[in-house]
């Protein structure tokens, strides 16, 4: 079973800049996107961005434009670049993994523990 692990939230203030990175335990299958969910206190768990093994990424529209997701299929890894960081961006953060093209939590094969991201104003 392959596991993934998060790293890289914090405490940062408004304006600032988070990198959020992702590791597979193993190999993620060809058809799985590798990608970003978060959940604020008291909201659903949300799409926040993913990529697929040939490139093809998706962005929610809360973040396009402000967030960067990389893949390194070599390692097995997933960033995510989150600049120009507002409040309302404070959640828990999870890597997650599928072959699903829906955009809803509960389509998610593989899940990481999270990892809390606070922007402060």
């Amino acid at each position: 079973q392959v596991q993934l692990v998060e790293s890289g939230g914090g405490l940062v203030q408004a304006g600032g800049s988070l990198r959020l990175s992702c590791a597979a335990s193993g190999r993620i299958f060809s058809n799985y996107y590798m990608g970003w969910f978060r959940q604020a206190p008291g909201k659903e768990r949300e799409f926040v961005s993913r990529m697929w093994s040939d490139g093809n990424l998706n962005y929610a529209d809360s973040v396009r434009g402000r967030f960067t997701i990389s893949r390194d299929n070599n390692k097995n890894t997933v960033y995510l670049r989150m600049n120009s960081l507002k409040p309302e961006d404070t959640a828990i953060y999870y890597c997650a993994s599928g072959p699903s093209l829906s955009f809803n939590a509960f389509d998610v094969r593989i899940w990481g523990q999270g990892t809390q991201v606070t922007v402060s104003s």
